[in-house]
């Protein structure tokens, strides 16, 4: 299996936490993410990081969709 080297805009699940989220850069050792649904970006550890399959990444977003429309916190 190859490693996986994360890029911008990907969309990955952080093991750690098990929260979704898009990777929107990288500052030291570390990838900063977003949450799908938008919100405040956190630091991960590129080794803690999966990255997802389109129809995960789709479900992702529809499910943070549908917390906000429902004015849940995400």
């Amino acid at each position: 299996m190859t490693e996986y080297r994360p890029k911008l805009g990907d969309t990955v699940e952080y093991m750690r936490t098990k929260r979704f989220g898009k990777i929107m850069g990288f500052e030291g050792p570390y990838v900063q993410l977003r949450p799908v649904g938008g919100g405040r970006e956190w630091d991960a550890d590129p080794g803690d990081l999966r990255l997802l399959m389109l129809m995960e990444a789709l479900s992702a977003g529809v499910a943070a969709a549908n917390k906000r429309s429902k004015g849940e916190r995400l």
